[in-house]
């Protein structure tokens, strides 16, 4: 397998260098009077979330009125403003996202009652990414004690391991000991950091057995080493451009290729090499995303090591060719999945792109920056406003989750038992605490 995602990572490599520097002229334009028009949209919405928002009902029927009221102006404006179709909202709202969300943050907090809603809602994304490959694999989108698992090991250890207070030697041994974890060791856990990370381990263990999904836990080890040399994407570790994007390379494509095999269990070879490619330019995206604070605190990616030297323009553009080349596969992978499903992977990567490149202006030309906010159905610095006066209120995104996943009834004693047993939290917090002891 290891020789397998080699020729895969090479192939990309040579996608990434083929990629034209030239703008994405296939994304369609958007006149000013239509993004103003879009803008008004979106005002009208988040001004309905706020308002549900401060008015947080504490009674189950009026939690559920609120919720019904979010959902009707979710739907109008992602209409509206974004040319949703039924299609693609009933996807979304009926299709088990919804559910896998509320279902995540019950479980997170009846794992560890004080995780934040920060990190239910960022660990709660990787479970959405899984619930996209489940229906792109042909499988009901749903939430599993392995992907609950994996998920919540984003907050767990990735958080950790990026945290500028803890030192780089306590990172390489929380690192060498998780590796040994992931591969099948006993080890007993040192802490309570190390207590979670094991048990959300024994969570993925208690859906798969190793002896029978040896490639599930192939992909958590391969995830992890590319995590491991990540560590060294600093200024000081001074490795090569070729060597730079192999590891940014193998770091994203692991990860989804491990949520794809956390999906499905087993995975034919097209669809482990299309996750693994998806993963990659979902890394680019995200690296774009984060390119001013990378700058800033000396990460090496594909675009911070010329932040502020040259602008991004050419690399960005890169990206988005890359991404299409990409995701030109999803109709031979998903050939049975609903044509909704790809259409919105393909809408929210190339947003995502774009909205990157208003959100770091300053590294881009002028005359760039006017070619993508065209490109955009929002102005840029439209965008900009309304995401500082939200995070100015908390986080109105991570709130909205918290709100909705308390919107339902209190379950009743067999559903409570049920969800008890699908996730066995108990005994997975009884063994791992046993081992430590």
């Amino acid at each position: 397998m290891p020789h397998e995602r080699h020729a895969v990572t090479a192939r990309l490599l040579e996608w990434w260098r083929q990629a034209e520097p030239e703008p994405p002229a296939f994304l369609r334009c958007y006149p000013a009077r239509e993004q103003a028009r879009r803008e008004a949209h979106l005002d009208r919405y988040l001004e309905a979330v706020e308002a549900e928002l401060r008015a947080a009902p504490r009674s189950w029927p009026g939690q559920a009125a609120a919720k019904e009221r979010l959902i009707a102006a979710f739907r109008i404006f992602a209409r509206q403003a974004l040319d949703f179709e039924d299609r693609h909202l009933d996807l979304l709202l009926d299709g088990g996202f919804t559910e896998t969300g509320k279902e995540f943050a019950r479980a997170a907090r009846l794992f560890d009652p004080s995780v934040s809603t920060g990190d239910v809602f960022q660990a709660s994304r990787n479970a959405w990414t899984t619930n996209v490959l489940q229906i792109m694999l042909g499988l009901p989108a749903r939430l599993t004690p392995a992907i609950f698992g994996y998920s919540m090991l984003y907050p767990c250890t990735d958080n950790y391991l990026d945290h500028p207070g803890v030192s780089k030697a306590h990172k390489h041994a929380f690192n060498r000991r998780f590796g040994a974890r992931l591969e099948g060791g006993e080890l007993a856990p040192a802490g309570r950091h190390e207590e979670q990370a094991w048990a959300l381990v024994s969570l993925i263990e208690s859906q798969y057995r190793r002896t029978e999904y040896p490639e599930v836990f192939a992909s958590l080890c391969a995830i992890h080493r590319a995590q491991e040399r990540s560590l060294e994407l600093d200024r000081a570790a001074g490795a090569g451009a070729g060597d730079l994007l192999e590891i940014i390379f193998e770091k994203g494509g692991a990860s989804v290729l491990a949520d794809a095999w956390l999906a499905a269990g087993t995975l034919a070879p097209s669809a482990a090499e299309f996750a693994f490619a998806w993963g990659v330019a979902l890394q680019l995206g995200d690296d774009l995303q984060d390119v001013a604070a990378d700058a800033r605190d000396g990460i090496r990616t594909a675009f911070s090591e010329a932040a502020g030297r040259e602008p991004l323009d050419a690399a960005t553009n890169r990206s988005f060719h890359f991404g299409a080349r990409v995701l030109a596969d999803l109709d031979g992978i998903g050939a049975a999945a609903p044509p909704a499903i790809k259409e919105l992977i393909r809408t929210s990567f190339f947003m995502l792109l774009t909205g990157a490149v208003g959100e770091a202006r300053q590294f881009y030309s002028a005359a760039y920056v006017r070619e993508l906010e065209r490109r955009s159905p929002f102005t840029f610095e439209f965008l900009r406003s309304r995401r500082r006066r939200f995070t100015r209120s908390r986080g109105i995104l991570e709130r909205l989750v918290g709100a909705l996943s308390a919107c339902d009834a209190p379950p009743e004693p067999s559903r409570s038992h049920a969800r008890a047993e699908l996730y066995n939290l108990d005994q997975v917090r009884s063994s791992t605490v046993a081992v430590r002891y």
